[in-house]
């Protein structure tokens, strides 16, 4: 799918490259999968900020989606690709045989009419969800359950895909997006394909006004600030110096934070690449 790049009519067009929208269908969400969001601005239940360079954007609504696919052998037809303002993934309003509407995650080359439907004896086809144990070898997949039941929890956000390597037993060996390859019970569920919007990384905002527009408010660097607020602050003059660390002092950039007596290391064969 591809995007557009604007013609420098204003400095904020200049280099701004926006998503061509092309798969989208329709711009109308379904009404009863419609929830409203409560904005906290960063703030706890006190008051107190406790996420910086958070608050303001637009109003938004959340679309309900379906993570489970637990209508099992219940053939859906997809109605529309449409836009989420909540992810970066497109997604797909379905209805069922017995009339019911749910939104999915739509994956890549799905289209309206087209049918998708959730099993253990289905085909492995795009839009398809099917536990691991029943996915041929090798097929690339998206919307991974991490534990049976719970619901689609990797694998979710556009463009990105893992793939089943091998099954042994009780476990799947998947590649994860990340590089990382790691098991997963054969009885979790998974979707057939990659997740849609695999061009959302070349979009460029261009303006800051649009992250604004996202809810994400101007970020102070760590070494404009003072020593009291922060370790890579301080100096004389434009000195920049020190290890890059949060402002609690854990270093960034390769420190691994990652407990090492961890309950589930023992599930992942091998880390992602640095």
């Amino acid at each position: 799918m591809p995007v557009r790049k604007l013609k420098p009519t204003t400095p904020g067009q200049r280099f701004k490259v926006v998503n061509g929208f092309d798969a989208l269908t329709s711009d109308q969400p379904e009404k009863s999968l419609l929830a409203p969001i409560k904005k906290s601005g960063g703030r706890n239940n006190q008051g107190r900020m406790t996420m910086r360079y958070r608050g303001g954007g637009h109003k938004r609504r959340y679309r309900i989606i379906d993570f489970k696919r637990d209508k099992f052998d219940v053939e859906a037809e997809i109605k529309s690709i449409q836009y989420d303002p909540n992810r970066t993934a497109f997604i797909a309003l379905v209805e069922y045989t017995d009339g019911e509407k749910r939104y999915t995650i739509a994956q890549n080359g799905m289209k309206v009419g087209q049918k998708v439907v959730s099993g253990k004896k289905v085909a492995p086809e795009i839009g398809n969800a099917m536990p691991l144990s029943e996915i041929p070898l090798g097929t690339i997949i998206s919307c991974i359950e991490l534990r049976p039941g719970q619901g689609a929890t990797l694998a979710r956000s556009a463009g990105t895909f893992a793939q089943l390597m091998a099954r042994e037993g009780r476990f799947a060996t998947v590649k994860m997006p990340s590089g990382e390859t790691r098991m997963i019970l054969v009885n979790c569920m998974a979707t057939i394909g990659a997740v849609s919007n695999s061009d959302h990384q070349l979009i460029i905002s261009g303006k800051a006004g649009r992250s604004r527009w996202l809810g994400r408010r101007p970020r102070t660097r760590p070494v404009a600030m003072n020593p009291v607020d922060h370790p890579m602050g301080g100096g004389e003059g434009r000195a920049s110096g020190g290890h890059p660390r949060s402002r609690k002092g854990i270093p960034a950039k390769g420190y691994r934070t990652r407990s090492r007596t961890k309950d589930t290391n023992k599930y992942i064969i091998e880390r992602r690449k640095k």
